[in-house]
C-alpha cells in the first residue's frame, strides 16, 4: 500500500475497454508526514476519491486484478481508500 494525494485527473477519449467508466487520477506519493515522496504515477479510482484527497493506493497488479475480479486486466495501481486522518504520536515525539 502507498499513501498518496490525488493531484489531478486524466481524461482519455480512446482507451482499453476495461478502462471505460473508471476514473483515472494522477497520484503524488507521500511519506508518513504528508510530504511528497517519489515520482507521480497514475491510478484508477474504486472509492470515489477526488482531487486533493489523501488516499491509499494498492500498487500491485495481481492485487488489483483480484479486487476487480478481472483476470489478466491491465491494472497496476488502484485507489482503494480515502484517508480521514493520520495519527503518529510516537513519530512526532521522535522529531523533537
Amino acid at each position: 500500500m502507498v499513501l498518496g494525494k490525488v493531484i489531478g485527473t486524466v481524461t482519455s477519449t480512446v482507451k482499453h475497454p476495461l478502462f471505460v467508466g473508471r476514473p483515472t487520477f494522477v497520484i503524488q506519493p507521500l511519506d508518513e508526514y504528508g510530504k511528497p515522496d517519489g515520482s507521480t504515477f497514475l491510478a484508477f479510482d474504486l472509492v470515489q476519491a477526488g482531487v486533493g484527497d489523501t488516499v491509499l493506493i494498492l500498487k500491485e497488479g495481481n492485487g488489483c486484478r483480484q479486487i476487480t475480479g478481472i483476470k489478466n486486466a491491465p491494472f497496476k495501481s488502484m485507489v482503494v481508500g480515502v484517508v480521514d486522518e493520520i495519527d503518529l504520536p510516537l513519530a512526532a515525539e521522535a522529531r523533537q
